[in-house]
């Protein structure tokens, strides 16, 4: 065992010691590995930020929430047979209230009814089109995750008395207040006076998802008073396991198909939508970025591993007296052998930590030019790296070191 532990440290002093000899070629015979480890660690970084980002624009959504709404989220090709449906009213989360709690073993917390439309706010000069306006209750603190960075949520008196209070968004906030403290303030949601009594913190949008930042609440009175015409009604209900969540579906699909008063032969003419439902449309951008990335990462370390195989063997042509006296010396094919695989790993860790540096500070430079998108280095996405690039020495240098640590060493001593 000492003796290999010496075997491996002196391969490591000549390894050094050759690429000092060598620094221009060892530079470009690292090149392809630099190149393939860039590619590895921004293919993972965009990978983790996209999906980093979309959790964050879901998380208003709720991942233990479902929506009670008339037709799902996601386009199906029969479109037109959920649009004759019956809509689903506000009024629908009392009796559905009511049938959870009388359940004992109901896996549903609360059901909070919401309607929206998109509206006009302005205060003073300032103005913001196409606000989404969410019409609800007090008990709407249940289920979001959002808190206010100012002020509060409307509380249950002023819920029910649909009193003209708002709670608006941060970019809302910045609009049409970008100097002074919205809080109290008065304005007008198409032309109808509202107070400011709370800001949302700030969320982000990523790839035009959803995102409190643009959206406002009124309590429900409120907004039927005013915007009920046309608006889009639904109900959010809250589930107690989300991991048990086809249960849930299935407790709310009975509840629902009691409220509507739908017979067992007919079909349900609503439907249940989830955070879940999104996730499928990030699954394809997610998708192509690893095949390009894998692609990309695939050619440059191969052409990397070719030329570092290249080198190693040109290497071991220039070395052959040397094997041949070291052998003559008593060294074994082992440590012949050792020798020129730690040489080959040692280019591709060089040319690895090089990657890493440079991928750290076009991330950096990333983030600095797109603050809004989540980068993700992790010390994962360090360690995949390292070990590519070992991977890659290990297998680059193995031919050219076989064949050295199989040179007879008489023949080596009188090569020219």
């Amino acid at each position: 065992m000492r003796r290999f532990i010496y075997e491996l440290t002196e391969s490591w002093k000549i390894a050094a010691a050759q690429m000092r000899a060598n620094k221009t070629r060892s530079m470009l015979t690292a090149l392809g590995v630099i190149i393939g480890i860039v590619a590895v660690t921004l293919m993972g970084t965009a990978i983790g930020g996209i999906q980093t980002g979309f959790d964050n624009s879901m998380a208003v959504l709720g991942d233990d929430v479902l929506y009670v709404d008339q037709q799902p989220w996601i386009r199906r090709d029969d479109w037109w047979n959920f649009r004759s449906r019956k809509k689903i009213k506000t009024e629908y989360a009392d009796p559905l209230n009511r049938m959870i709690a009388a359940s004992a073993n109901s896996n549903l917390l609360l059901a909070v009814p919401a309607a929206s439309w998109f509206r006009t706010i302005k205060f003073a000069d300032n103005e913001v089109n196409n606000v989404y306006i969410l019409g609800t209750t007090s008990d709407f603190t249940a289920i979001s995750t959002v808190d206010c960075a100012k002020g509060r949520f409307f509380n249950e008196i002023e819920s029910r008395g649909g009193a003209e209070v708002v709670v608006i968004g941060y970019d809302v906030a910045d609009a049409l207040f970008p100097s002074d403290n919205p809080i109290d303030k008065s304005v007008l949601i198409n032309g109808h006076p509202f107070k400011v009594i709370g800001v949302n913190t700030r969320q982000g949008t990523f790839l035009g998802l959803f995102s409190w930042d643009s959206m406002c609440a009124i309590p429900l009175p409120a907004f039927k008073r005013y915007f009920n015409a046309k608006s889009e009604s639904e109900l959010r209900v809250k589930v107690k396991d989300k991991t048990k969540m086809a249960e849930s579906k299935d407790e709310l699909i009975g509840y629902m198909r009691r409220i509507r008063e739908l017979p067992p032969e007919k079909d349900n003419d609503f439907a249940l939508n989830e955070q879940q439902a999104f996730k499928s449309t990030l699954d394809p951008i997610k998708n192509s970025i690893a095949i390009a990335g894998l692609f990309i990462t695939g050619l440059s370390l191969f052409v990397g591993a070719i030329g570092i195989m290249n080198i190693t063997f040109v290497s071991v042509k220039e070395r052959t007296k040397e094997i041949g006296t070291r052998k003559a010396l008593g060294a074994r094919r082992r440590t012949i052998l050792l020798q020129f695989l730690i040489e080959s790993t040692a280019l591709c860790l060089v040319g690895g930590i090089i990657g890493l540096t440079l991928a750290y500070l076009m991330c950096i430079g990333t983030r600095a030019a797109f603050p809004f998108f989540p980068i993700q280095f992790s010390f994962a996405l360090v360690v995949t790296s390292m070990i590519v690039s070992v991977m890659t020495g290990l297998v680059s240098g193995f031919a050219p070191a076989w064949s050295a640590s199989r040179l007879d060493p008489v023949t080596a001593l009188r090569y020219e």
